[in-house]
């Protein structure tokens, strides 16, 4: 990933490095993370850490910004929400302030600068499908640039899980 494609997820770059015992929880809580009382204790018991010692390890990881988020991942069209991958060509000038625009919306995850005539990719997700068009005019209002929409025309199912 570039530096550029880094700092535009909501602006900020990790602040610190995660040492091995945090690469080790990273790399446990990637997936069939326990349905229990205390999942984080049972974490903890794996990795020989107590479970106040894991949350304490996961939430720096997230004020450090080395972890963007941590939660489960839901499929929104199944209640009622929805999805889309959106686009915009921003011009190299404008793409500090059209970054901070658009990161200002809590509908926009996945934020990443590309390497092509649509240089700016990144992901709507609101509670309705209506939504997709309102939060794309609303950013094209605020930005001046047009919002190119990708809905999903098949999904596919990939478990991504990455080595720390």
């Amino acid at each position: 990933m570039t530096d550029d494609a880094r700092s535009t997820r909501r602006g900020v770059a990790a602040t610190r490095a995660p040492d091995e015992l945090d690469r080790r929880l990273i790399n446990a809580l990637q997936g069939d993370f326990p349905l229990v009382e205390q999942p984080y204790a049972a974490v903890g018991a794996a990795l020989g850490l107590s479970e106040d010692e894991v949350i304490a390890r996961l939430q720096s990881l997230l004020d450090a910004r080395v972890l963007t988020r941590f939660g489960p991942m839901f499929q929104v069209e199944r209640m009622g929400g929805a999805f889309c991958l959106a686009a915009m060509a921003v011009p190299d000038a404008d793409w500090a302030r059209v970054v901070d625009a658009v990161n200002a919306f809590p509908e926009v995850a996945h934020n990443y600068r590309r390497e092509h005539a649509f240089n700016m990719w990144f992901v709507l997700a609101t509670g309705s499908p209506a939504g997709i068009a309102e939060v794309a005019d609303r950013i094209e209002s605020v930005t001046g640039l047009t919002v190119h929409r990708f809905p999903k025309e098949r999904e596919y199912f990939v478990e991504m899980k990455l080595e720390a």
